[in-house]
């Protein structure tokens, strides 16, 4: 099957979203009371510089060895990222609507307790159908963002054949992107996602090998600790073709 060189994907740097979101959890409120729309929602001084780190591990990669083009998610913060990231780089830069975040719908802005709360039909809803299927009123399942996901990708191997392409997105977008390239199980991917917390503006990637993707790093933030310096493979894991 055709098939990228490489495929690699970076959550967005700390939005301001994030700090406010997690204070609402710490905090025990029910809403997060974030201004913005989800869409308009910025970086964070913090998540600028993490941005910045991405942008001094790709310039330290080898010039074989840098993506040929970026595909970015039109939200706010995840284009700030990537074009902090890319500044100088000379890497294509395409926003693509359907690497947005999930859409949660009634479920925005409330937190667990507030969900818990406020719609306890949903959280017993959410509960029984689990979450890679659950569907909030007027949002998306994990299966929902699958389909949009699996059309970009088919449409990235017939564009980029042998190339090598860097996605900027969100949370759900890591997680899903290795449910795809690693032809994981709903309860696979859910023990991974129950596992991690996939930081702000780390990496993960697939190199091919043998006619097949493996995976190369997972969720690494090695560069956010020593800015410029390439990230140390994790162990390689057999991965199907995306």
């Amino acid at each position: 099957m055709e098939q990228l060189q490489w495929l690699g994907v970076v959550r967005h740097g700390q939005s301001t979203g994030n700090v406010i979101a997690e204070e609402a959890e710490t905090g025990g409120l029910e809403a997060i009371e974030i201004p913005e729309r989800d869409a308009d929602v910025p970086l964070s001084g913090t998540g600028r510089e993490q941005a910045e780190a991405v942008g001094a591990w790709l310039a330290g990669l080898p010039g074989d060895e840098r993506p040929g083009v970026a595909v970015v998610s039109p939200y706010l913060r995840t284009r700030q990222t990537a074009e902090l990231a890319l500044a100088g780089s000379g890497i294509d830069m395409v926003v693509d609507e359907r690497l947005r975040d999930r859409e949660l719908g009634v479920l925005d802005l409330l937190t667990a307790r507030g969900v818990r709360a406020r719609l306890p039909e949903e959280f017993a809803r959410r509960a029984r159908l689990g979450k890679f299927y659950y569907r909030p009123p007027g949002g998306e399942s994990w299966a929902d963002v699958l389909l949009r996901l699996r059309a970009l990708l088919r449409e990235l191997r017939a564009d980029h054949l042998d190339g090598r392409v860097l996605l900027f997105g969100h949370e759900a977008t890591v997680l899903l992107v290795r449910y795809l390239a690693e032809r994981l199980s709903e309860a696979e991917l859910m023990e991974v996602a129950h596992a991690t917390t996939v930081a702000n503006c780390s990496i993960s990637s697939w190199r091919r090998h043998g006619g097949a993707l493996r995976a190369e790093l997972f969720n690494e933030v090695v560069h956010l600790h020593r800015e410029g310096a390439p990230a140390t493979r994790q162990e390689d894991v057999d991965a199907e073709p995306v």
